[in-house]
């Protein structure tokens, strides 16, 4: 999880690429677009939170115990968030 601080760093970084590379004009309101950036990456996170928590469920309602931390766990945790990201639409 990103802390507010760390978020905030990223979108000054962000603001300051996307104004260098000339994708956003420089006399644009800066306040409101990196306010926009913390907006969707914490939203992003949001979503993330919300994945783990479908697939960690969805690991523990299988039939047979699946030890959290071995190979079998990381390739159900794997399948199952990509199911989830899927149905999100974020891949």
């Amino acid at each position: 999880m990103l802390s507010d601080d760390k978020i905030s760093h990223l979108s000054h970084i962000l603001l300051r690429r996307l104004t260098e590379e000339k994708l956003i004009k420089a006399e644009v309101n800066e306040a409101q677009i990196r306010k926009e950036i913390k907006k969707i990456i914490n939203d992003h996170q949001k979503v993330g939170f919300e994945i783990e928590g479908l697939v960690k469920k969805k690991i523990r309602s299988l039939s047979r115990n699946v030890v959290e931390g071995t190979q079998e766990w990381d390739v159900l945790y794997k399948k199952y968030s990509e199911e989830e990201e899927q149905k999100k639409g974020l891949v």
